[in-house]
């Protein structure tokens, strides 16, 4: 009876501790630019705050770092990635960069070839990586925009890292939902852009 005790005991441990494991708190880090970084929205507005907000009415344990930067590159954000990994140690990193590489019309080579590296350093520490993909407008050419969309799913599938193929689907194409500014989604639009990321990310968050 003891012996048989003691086995159902140290199971219990063994259980309360792999409990413990699967909801330990995780911290996610987003490395975004001006698209995640709430450019001429009110403070808790954008979707990372709205996303900050969906996990806790989901209660999934789970703290947001946005490191997201206006303007910010993909040459920026692997500069600043080595830093931002050590002192935040994220168990996931959402990569939202690219857009003002498009915009400027540089190498979609250079773009991938940065944010390979991105995705390499954070795998290298352990962290599930999430890429977010994005469209340039029709006017920089077809071949120039193929290429700039297509680099994502190439890195999602080289990399094995869960894609939203486009962060903007269902707002690209309504005027009213931007800024003065025709670049930047307004208020109304973030809650549309938390909607197209939310299954790509709720499915790997709740994974150990």
């Amino acid at each position: 009876m003891l012996a048989f005790l003691k086995k159902l005991f140290v199971a219990g441990s063994l259980g309360l501790a792999a409990a413990s494991a699967y909801s330990a708190p995780k911290t996610v880090l987003v490395v975004g630019d001006s698209l995640s970084a709430e450019y001429g929205l009110t403070r808790g507005a954008g979707w990372v705050a709205l996303l900050e907000q969906k996990l806790k009415r989901e209660r999934i344990d789970a703290t947001i770092v946005n490191a997201s930067i206006s303007g910010e590159t993909t040459s920026g954000g692997r500069a600043r990635l080595p830093a931002l990994l050590a002192a935040h140690k994220p168990h996931i990193v959402v990569i939202e960069l690219g857009a003002n590489d498009g915009l400027r019309g540089l190498p979609v080579e250079a773009a991938a070839s940065n944010l390979r590296e991105m995705i390499a350093m954070s795998q290298q520490k352990r962290a599930k990586v999430m890429l977010i993909g994005m469209r340039m407008p029709p006017n920089y050419g077809r071949a120039y925009t193929q290429r700039f969309f297509g680099m994502f799913d190439t890195l999602s599938k080289e990399y094995k890292a869960p894609l939203v193929p486009f962060m903007l689907e269902g707002v690209a194409d309504k005027p009213a939902l931007f800024q003065a500014d025709r670049l930047h989604p307004s208020a109304q639009a973030h809650p549309i852009i938390l909607n197209n990321i939310w299954p790509t990310f709720s499915s790997l968050i709740k994974t150990r």
